[in-house]
């Protein structure tokens, strides 16, 4: 699909300059969607974080890897997704020299929405994932509960199939090693409904 490709290549290069809000000014560099521009399949997770900022890639960080391999357990081929966060700049806090992830605010969520809007116009994705509250929230409204609803296909007009899961990254901050264990097949077995959707 060339002429998606460019397209893509467009809104990527104008994403680049974004100053709708003020994460840009202390963020690296803006972090676009990634994958190839015919995906069928689009996941959708909250802001860039301290990796992603420093390399410009979505889902590089060790949330990316625990997702790649997820996926790769869920029967899913990572080449042929899309990935993309809600918010484009990384939003942290320092603590000593570490750049903590901190939580964009609604202000900052609907500034960046404008990109994800066209991502998903150019793309249209047979599969949207929303990875997390954030994502689900933006794309499903603020009333969506991950936690009552993951796993369950949501009418929307976004995508013929559209489901939210947990943030990968929530499953790396769970201590407890069993219980991780859990929450990661649990992670997959929703990532497992995707290959029947597409």
């Amino acid at each position: 699909m060339p002429g998606n490709e460019k397209e893509l290549q467009r809104l990527r290069e104008a994403a680049r300059d974004c100053k709708a809000c003020p994460l840009w000014r202390h963020a690296t560099q803006t972090v676009f969607g990634e994958g190839p521009a015919d995906a069928r399949v689009l996941l959708v997770g909250e802001q860039p974080g301290d990796q992603e900022d420093l390399q410009g890639h979505p889902f590089v960080g060790p949330a990316g890897k625990l997702l790649d391999r997820a996926l790769i357990d869920a029967g899913v081929d990572r080449r042929a997704v899309f990935v993309t966060n809600v918010v484009k700049h990384f939003k942290y806090e320092l603590r000593g020299k570490r750049r903590l992830h901190k939580k964009p605010i609604q202000r900052e969520i609907d500034a960046c929405y404008q990109w994800l809007e066209r991502e998903i116009a150019l793309l249209e994705p047979r599969v949207i994932v929303c990875l997390g509250a954030t994502a689900a929230g933006a794309l499903l409204g603020r009333e969506f509960r991950v936690s009552t609803r993951r796993g369950q296909l949501v009418r929307s007009d976004l995508a013929p199939n559209v489901f939210a899961t947990i943030h990968p990254s929530a499953i790396l901050r769970i201590r407890d090693a069993a219980e991780r264990e859990r929450a990661y097949e649990q992670f997959v077995a929703d990532l497992k409904l995707i290959p029947g959707l597409e």
